[in-house]
């Protein structure tokens, strides 16, 4: 229904081409971008607090980290059942509702008085994070136009990129001047700002109405799907076997200030901030290119930070590679995701950054393997190197083999 709707609705071109039309899809975009902002700066900026929390709750850093196993484990469980689960609403009131659970579990992270408390809010919070991806994915296609799936996408990310240059260090610097409490309070404050654009920007059009939930349902049959989140949950994996670590290589392997790591993560996010806006211009061109060449690149940044990564001007352009590189990837993948079950755009979002929270937990793990191990932090690339190769060799032998043509595709959901 929605596909169809959808079509009606951006056929002619005249209307499309219109300014005001043209100014509205941009408030569109804009509203969805500042909540995924708030989003971005809610996770990202938990993990600079890890250590306030484990003070102010006296408990190890270890166990404060359940806190952000648990907000993860929402996005990878929570998220694709809330997707399910509000298949028919919407995407307007879905929005609303996952912006209005958003604040919710933001206060209430603010409000835990221990650790059990905490985690639970932060599941909470986690499970709107893939749902308000894919909802906000179908919103944008429509404000763009058909055939644009790929920048739709990547403007709805772009919100999570520059909370990692701006929302994640500011967020943190809120919460070690005013307490731990103020990020997630700041962060609903944000999440109110977006729900009210939302509210005045995205308009009311039964375009955008969704499905049944037995139509999402018949999308986890597809077998193309999971090849292609656990394709995605392997190769965007280097980006955290690299982003994780990224403190050690500067205090430890470069011997600099640890004042020059909000630097390096900057440096990181901007590249993911291109990389994403490439990324999405490849995916509504070409039908794997994002893919393949965003994780053969990342392959060789990945070796110059282990094999160079001692020297900062090798490192810090390495860094700028890699979140490039990596985020050219994951507009491609959303749109072989909505390619492969054109009936469920809402949950292939979820599913999509599922996965990323996925490739967040392999990439950090394998990290801690290779240190474990006796390797030094740069030979956590290594690890990642290895993850995201696997990912590219297992598109190789399954995507030309198992995906169905993608022309054949394209005139089966426009029939």
């Amino acid at each position: 229904m929605l596909d169809h709707a959808y079509e009606a609705q951006c056929r002619s071109a005249e209307i499309r081409h219109r300014p005001e039309v043209d100014r509205r899809a941009t408030y569109v975009l804009l509203a969805l971008a500042l909540g995924t902002f708030a989003i971005g700066t809610g996770e990202f900026g938990s993990n600079g607090i890890i250590q306030l929390i484990a003070a102010d709750m006296d408990a190890s850093v270890p166990s404060a980290t359940w806190a952000v196993t648990a907000y993860a484990l929402g996005v990878v469980v929570g998220s694709p059942v809330l997707a399910i689960v509000a298949a028919r609403l919407n995407r307007r009131t879905l929005l609303l509702g996952l912006v209005a659970l958003f604040m919710v579990g933001n206060v209430l992270s603010a409000l835990a008085a221990d650790l059990g408390m905490l985690a639970m809010a932060r599941f909470v919070t986690g499970t709107v994070q893939g749902a308000y991806f894919g909802a906000g994915a179908v919103v944008a296609a429509y404000a763009y136009g058909p055939g644009k799936g790929g920048k739709a996408f990547a403007a709805v990310m772009t919100g999570l990129t520059v909370a990692t240059i701006i929302g994640s260090p500011i967020g943190t610097l809120i919460g070690q001047r005013a307490g731990w409490q103020a990020l997630y309070l700041t962060v609903a404050g944000i999440g109110l700002c977006a729900g009210l654009a939302i509210w005045f920007c995205i308009p009311r059009t039964p375009a955008l109405d969704g499905g049944s939930i037995r139509q999402e349902l018949t999308a986890l049959q597809r077998p193309m799907v999971w090849v292609t989140m656990a394709i995605a949950a392997l190769g965007i994996s280097s980006i955290f076997a690299v982003y994780t670590f990224v403190g050690p290589y500067i205090t430890d392997s470069v011997g600099v200030d640890e004042g020059i790591i909000p630097v390096a993560l900057a440096v990181f996010g901007i590249g993911m901030a291109v990389g994403n806006w490439v990324g999405g211009h490849l995916a509504d061109t070409y039908d794997y290119r994002g893919l393949v060449v965003g994780y053969s690149a990342v392959l060789g940044f990945l070796v110059i930070i282990a094999l160079g990564g001692q020297h900062l001007f090798v490192l810090l352009p390495a860094l700028f590679g890699v979140g490039a590189t990596m985020m050219m990837a994951i507009p491609t993948i959303q749109v072989l995701l909505t390619r492969y079950a054109p009936q469920a755009p809402t949950l292939m979002g979820a599913l999509n950054l599922a996965s990323l929270n996925l490739a967040n937990a392999l990439g950090a793990v394998g990290g801690a393997v290779v240190l474990s191990a006796g390797g030094d932090p740069l030979s956590t690339a290594w690890a990642g190197f290895v993850l995201t190769a696997a990912g590219l060799l297992l598109f190789a032998v399954t995507v030309p083999v198992l995906a169905p043509p993608p022309a054949l595709v394209r005139n089966t959901v426009a029939a």
